[in-house]
């Protein structure tokens, strides 16, 4: 696909291409949630009302956009059998549903990832200013995050997201991964302490991350091994997934003397006209890459201390088809 036509193709809009609640409403969208119309019911009306929330619960589950729009077609077609008089919460009820249908997912995904070749990075999203606007939605769905929750198992998982990011109450959450709220407590304890032995080190100002990542940008593009060493933190780890179609790295590369070589080795190949653009990724900074005016890839940037800590190159085209509209995203 040109960049022409990447800028012309029609949106799918926030149902996506294939909602049957965007069927059953007869609305076409663009990029956001309008107002719904005043002719649609009211199990439609709820599932346009909360789509964004719910798709945002089911990628933070998944770590793939196309598996959490499958979760959301499997939550609609659940929901519209629903008796709504009985229903007290429809924002809780369909919480519910999406993850029961996550759960489900997750545990099949965990048998795919067994054969997947190469390594594995949740599929990148461009995201609107909005999303970044809200720490701690950016936070729950950046690339750094998501890695974390695939330590997790998948029970683990849906309580931190449901907890953590949503706020949901014990009750809810238990009644979703069909737990105790006792047993759900205690979940929860597990994952917080082992999410914070492991999640990112802390928030970044947003001039701090603009400044990083136009440092790093200029070092990509210059092959300066000297900007690069100075924009690199010293621990930095570059993680990459082809999918086994496109070259890839086969294991984490570790430290800024080993990324900054890499980087400047792969950028200048011969007869590759390689470009950059500075995009949001998962609520946080990235670099759309192109090579001969087509997308080869997304960089999503993790900025610690004004240096970059972690860099997460996903080329496989199989996962690039969220970085070319944006995905709305809500709490």
């Amino acid at each position: 696909m040109t960049e022409r036509s990447e800028r012309t193709a029609e949106p799918a809009g926030p149902f996506g291409r294939a909602d049957p609640a965007r069927r059953a409403a007869g609305v076409e969208t663009v990029d956001s949630a309008p107002a719904p119309a005043p002719s649609l019911d009211s199990a439609t009306r709820a599932y346009v009302d909360h789509r964004n929330l719910l798709f945002t619960v089911a990628y933070e589950m998944l770590g793939s956009a196309a598996d959490a729009e499958d979760v959301l077609q499997e939550t609609w077609l659940r929901w519209a059998g629903v008796d709504l008089g009985a229903v007290r919460d429809a924002r809780a009820y369909l919480v519910r549903i999406v993850t029961r249908q996550s759960l489900d997912r997750l545990r099949a995904l965990g048998r795919r990832k067994e054969y997947y070749v190469g390594p594995w990075l949740p599929e990148p999203l461009l995201t609107a200013p909005d999303v970044a606007e809200d720490v701690e939605l950016a936070e729950s769905v950046s690339m750094a995050m998501l890695l974390v929750l695939e330590t997790l198992t998948p029970t683990e998982r849906a309580v931190f997201v449901l907890r953590e990011v949503f706020e949901s109450e014990y009750d809810d959450i238990a009644e979703a991964v069909g737990k105790t709220p006792a047993a759900v407590r205690q979940i929860a304890h597990r994952a917080r302490a082992h999410v914070a032995a492991r999640r990112p080190r802390g928030t970044v100002s947003p001039a701090e991350t603009r400044a990083a990542l136009q440092a790093f940008q200029r070092a990509v593009e210059t092959g300066d091994m000297r900007r690069l060493l100075d924009i690199l933190a010293p621990d930095v780890v570059a993680l990459s997934d082809g999918g086994g179609v496109r070259h890839a790295l086969l294991r984490p590369v570790v430290g800024a003397d080993k990324v900054a070589r890499l980087l400047a080795a792969g950028w200048y190949k011969r007869g590759v006209e390689r470009s950059v653009e500075p995009i949001q990724v998962n609520g946080g900074p990235g670099l759309l890459v192109r090579a001969d005016g087509e997308i080869d890839g997304v960089l999503a940037v993790r900025v610690d201390d004004g240096c970059v800590s972690g860099l997460y190159h996903v080329r496989n085209p199989e996962k690039l088809n969220r970085v070319r509209r944006q995905t709305p995203m809500s709490r």
